[in-house]
């Protein structure tokens, strides 16, 4: 039976009263990072501040354990 292993990236929200912007350079550097170790993504999603604002985006991660 395969057996994995999980991990998350959180990126910090910007803009106006952090309206949900990002700086995609460093997103994708985080992710090509992990990925060059193995990560693959799962899945990503916001976390709400309230009033529609976006804290954060955290993207989920794993690799099978070997």
């Amino acid at each position: 039976m395969k057996k994995y292993e999980y991990d998350t990236i959180k990126v910090e929200a910007t803009g106006w009263l952090s309206g949900g912007g990002i700086d995609d350079d460093e997103l994708r550097g985080k992710l090509n990072f992990k990925g060059h170790q193995g990560w693959e993504l799962v899945s990503c999603f916001t976390t709400n501040e309230g009033y529609g604002r976006t804290k954060f985006i955290v993207a989920v991660l794993k690799r099978e354990i070997e």
